[in-house]
């Protein structure tokens, strides 16, 4: 599995902002709209996230990766959490929110922002600190096929 850096020339880097939304207290990223990349993107080429409403993605935090749910809202994208199976990012209230924690352990909230790193478009994203630098392991996903059994398994 090939490792990536944050600056390598194949990873687009995106300063996302953080917000609450609905009812809940918790901090959740939100994603912009892809007409509305422009300014954002640090490094890199992006056009756009790749990403819909619904879809299951992979998210690196800290080296370790996790399972998340794009949500959405009357303001666009975002993920409320991340989770450590594709399981409990699918239903909501179970599991450790791993997103959280590291807000919390980073001292970061609402009106803040973190750098969501396109490593596999619809794949694998990372999140980091501004100016902070890490590697993924930017290996792929398993084919649509086998994904399907294993979420089969899952439910």
């Amino acid at each position: 599995m090939p490792r990536v850096p944050s600056d390598g020339e194949d990873v687009s880097s995106i300063r996302v902002s953080l917000a609450r939304s609905g009812g809940t207290r918790r901090p959740c990223v939100r994603l912009p709209d892809d007409d509305a990349l422009d300014g954002r993107v640090e490094s890199g080429r992006c056009d756009a996230l790749g990403v819909s409403q619904g879809d299951l993605i992979r998210v690196a935090i800290d080296r370790e990766e996790y399972h998340a749910r794009v949500a959405g809202d009357s303001t666009g994208r975002l993920l409320r959490g991340a989770f450590d199976n594709r399981r409990l990012a699918r239903e909501a209230g179970e599991g450790t929110n791993r997103l959280v924690e590291w807000l919390d352990a980073n001292g970061r909230g609402p009106g803040d922002s973190v750098v969501l790193d396109v490593v596999v478009p619809g794949e694998l994203y990372g999140l980091r600190i501004p100016g902070e630098r890490t590697v993924y392991d930017a290996n792929r996903g398993p084919r649509s096929s086998l994904a399907d059994i294993a979420q089969d398994v899952d439910e």
